[in-house]
Order: structure tokens, then C-alpha cells, then sequence
């Protein structure tokens, strides 16, 4: 019979601590990042296409690895038809016509990349940069709180049928299809009159669509921009956006896991833009307070600002906080891990510190490191009540000022950078002698 040793129990017991201590920020076994993401998606050599897609797809089409197809202007899936795209495919967003792909209401996407063999959206020019192309707009038949719960999209899309841009209804569990292991990469293209498109747009998007493993990379607009709806998302990257990681707006009730936004002083804008940005409305005249206010449940997400020196870039303007939250949207988050922003977290001066606001926004059990200054209302450098409150052992918040080689696994590595949180190391014997009785 084999006797298991101390050292064999030690062992087992500093794989429990390590995963228990590992709880906060994106989380993983292993580094759920490598093989299907590319942070240096510039240094990709890609060969000329060999299909065009223009206008309206109105039947069901399968894009084939075997091809690389070109978004020439404004595309649309229409009339309930589902667009496949098979593993690997390359799909590039033509930079003269400013190609772009929406997925019209009650149409689906079906795109399965895998680890290994993503699918990959990017700009067709040999030297990529933001904002080259338009992005991904998908549009669904979920609640929102315009009023007669219909939206129409307005960014300068011209569809030959203008019921192509509407987006809202009343069916919740609503299925767009799925996007799995897909980059978004150098979308977000700027329009004169509305402005800066998103890398991927969810408006309306219900429960039954099926969002994880996305990463959008260098967007001039959003990189996320989610518009009213019920949406489930988890393993979303944004990867040095222009603007916002993620937007949401128009009383989308979000539940976002295991999520992931890194942001750079060198690249993303300082003008007004986060990591997150939390809103119920843009226009009052066309929204229904009756309806539910914007609700994001955010649980394991790490935001990070990476910056050669923080001070400095702090000083000079370069780093806003990580999240912003407007008047009547509230956010829950959980177990995330908020580093190197100033400050952390800003609350609309329309917000009045009460029980009641208090309650509908709430930080428990998360990572503030290395962020000058926490929990503020905006315009108010007063924070002793919000301090007060969110630091109390209720919520289990944690308060930190350790560099980024100190509180992540590995932010240095090019190909597969590590941003889970770093734990201390347990020391253990791997003696696994055994005896016989």
C-alpha cells in the first residue's frame, strides 16, 4: 500500500491556495489567452483577397477558411439569414470604401473560430492602423428604454432598406448566434457627422447570443459598445482602444465575467474615455424612464492602464479613471482587479451619496492597486464618505500600491502576456517517495 508523504499533501494544498488566493481579475487554471489572441497584430503579412462581399447577403452563406473575403462598403445580413464563418477564416475591412459588417434584426452570425485557428477581422491595408475600417454591428430584438422600444441605428450606414439599421423588441432571450474565439482588429473607422464607429456593436442583443473568447484590438471608437438588450458575455479583450473598452448604454442589463481591458497613455485617448463607461441614455427626449436603467453585473475583469511611468503620465494628463458611471445606471462589480488609472472610479456629480444610490452601485471583494485615489464624485475631491463606505470589511475591498511586474503574472511577454493576478509563491516539496507496507 502507498503512503502519501508530507510533501505530496504540502503540494496538493499549495494548488488549493493558489487558485482560492487567485480569485480576483480575470481567472483561469492556465493563461486562457494564449494560441487565439495577437497583441502585435501589425507585424501579420496577409495575402490579397480572393471573395468580395458587397451590399445585402439575403441567403444563407458559409465563409470557407480556404478564401480570404473583402468587406467592400456597408454589408448586411438581412432577411433572417445566418452568416457561418468557418475556423481560420480572414476576413479584411476594405480601408477606401470603409467596409463594414451588420448583422440585421432577426439575421445570425455563426462564427466558431478556435483556439488554435481564430477568426480574424482586420484592415486590408499592408500598414495597418485605427480606424481603417467600419467594424461589426449586430442587432437584435431585446428591450431597450427608447421609447416604443425601437432603436435605429445612426452612424452613417446606407443599407438599401433602412429597416436594416432598426434594433429592439421585446424578447429578451433573443439569439444573434455566436461569436467565439474572433479578433476585431484596427476598426472604428471616423465619420464627419456621427462620429467614431465601434470595433463590435450589441444593440438589442439577447440572452441566447453567445459572446466569449473576443478580442478587439487598436479601435478608433469603442472597443465593446453595447446598446440596450441582455447580453451574457465572458473572455472579452480590449486592447489598447482609442476611446472606450467598454460602452453601455440605452438600459442594457449586462452580465460581464472573466473580461479582460488594457489601456495604454500612449495610445488611448485621455479625452473623457475609459475602461468603462456606464450610461442609461444619450438622448432624454427618446428614452422611457419607466423601463429599466442601465444594470451592468461585471464579475472577475481585470483593468489595467499600462504605462512606462505612471507618475509621470499621470501628471502630464495622459491616464483618466478607469470607470465612469452617469446618473441612473448602476454597476455591480465583483472579484476584478482595477490598476494604474486616476482615479479608479468616478461617479456623475448628479449622483447623490444616499443609501439608495449606494446600493445600486457596489465594489466587493476587488483589486484597487496602484490608482491615485479610489472612489470619487466627480468634481468633488471630498471622497471621506465613499472611502468610508466601500472600504468597510463588508464589501472585502483590497487598497494596494504594487508595479504592474509585482501584481500580474507577466505583462512583458509579446506573444502571450499574462494578466491574471499574481499570488505569492508557495514554496513546496515535489517528494513523492513512497513506501511499501
Amino acid at each position: 500500500m502507498k503512503k502519501i508523504t508530507l510533501g505530496t499533501l504540502l503540494l496538493l494544498f499549495s494548488i488549493c491556495c493558489s487558485w482560492s488566493q487567485q480569485e480576483k481579475g480575470i481567472i483561469g487554471y492556465n493563461n486562457w489567452l494564449q494560441s487565439w489572441t495577437d497583441f502585435s497584430p501589425g507585424k501579420q503579412k496577409y495575402d490579397e483577397p480572393t471573395q468580395i462581399l458587397t451590399g445585402a447577403i439575403t441567403e444563407d452563406l458559409t465563409l470557407n477558411k480556404s478564401d480570404i473575403y473583402l468587406l467592400l462598403g456597408d454589408v448586411f445580413v438581412t432577411d433572417s439569414t445566418t452568416l457561418t464563418i468557418e475556423p481560420g477564416t480572414l476576413i479584411l475591412g476594405d480601408f477606401k470604401s470603409k467596409g463594414s459588417l451588420t448583422i440585421s434584426k432577426n439575421s445570425k452570425i455563426v462564427a466558431i473560430g478556435e483556439p488554435t485557428d481564430p477568426i480574424v477581422f482586420t484592415s486590408n491595408r499592408p500598414l495597418r492602423k485605427p480606424g481603417d475600417w467600419g467594424g461589426i454591428f449586430i442587432l437584435g430584438d431585446a428591450p431597450t428604454n427608447k421609447i416604443a422600444n425601437e432603436g435605429t441605428l445612426d452612424y452613417g450606414l446606407s443599407p438599401d432598406d433602412l429597416s436594416n439599421l432598426k434594433y429592439g423588441g421585446d424578447d429578451s432571450l433573443s439569439d444573434s448566434g455566436i461569436l467565439r474565439h474572433v479578433r476585431i482588429e484596427y476598426a472604428g473607422k471616423r465619420t464627419k457627422k456621427h462620429g467614431y464607429l465601434s470595433g463590435l456593436t450589441l444593440a438589442a442583443v439577447g440572452e441566447q447570443t453567445v459572446l466569449d473568447n473576443v478580442m478587439v484590438s487598436y479601435c478608433s471608437g469603442n472597443s465593446f459598445n453595447v446598446i440596450g438588450g441582455n447580453v451574457i458575455a465572458e473572455k472579452l479583450v480590449s486592447y489598447k482602444s482609442n476611446r472606450n473598452d467598454y460602452a453601455f448604454n440605452e438600459g442594457t442589463q449586462t452580465s460581464l465575467s472573466n473580461s479582460l481591458a488594457i489601456r495604454s497613455p500612449y495610445v488611448s485617448s485621455s479625452e473623457g474615455f475609459r475602461a468603462m463607461y456606464i450610461s442609461s441614455y444619450s438622448d432624454k427626449e427618446d428614452t422611457d424612464f419607466e423601463k429599466p436603467s442601465t444594470h451592468v453585473f461585471a464579475t472577475n475583469v481585470t483593468l489595467i492602464n499600462v504605462s512606462k511611468n505612471l507618475e509621470s503620465d499621470i501628471n502630464v494628463g495622459l491616464v483618466k479613471e478607469a470607470i465612469y458611471i452617469t446618473n441612473t445606471a448602476s454597476l455591480e462589480l465583483n472579484k476584478s482587479v482595477i490598476s494604474g488609472f486616476n482615479p479608479a472610479v468616478y461617479l456623475d456629480e448628479k449622483i447623490q451619496i444616499n443609501n439608495d444610490n449606494l446600493q445600486r452601485i457596489k465594489f466587493e471583494r476587488t483589486y484597487f492597486n496602484n490608482c491615485k485615489g479610489n472612489i470619487f464624485t466627480k468634481y468633488n475631491p471630498n471622497n471621506e464618505d465613499l472611502e468610508s463606505w466601500y472600504g468597510s470589511r463588508a464589501f472585502d475591498n483590497v487598497y494596494s500600491k504594487g508595479s504592474d511586474t509585482e501584481t500580474f503574472i507577466d505583462l512583458n511577454l509579446t506573444k502571450n502576456p499574462d494578466f491574471r493576478l499574481r499570488i505569492n509563491k508557495i514554496v513546496a516539496t515535489t517528494d513523492t517517495d513512497t513506501d511499501d507496507d
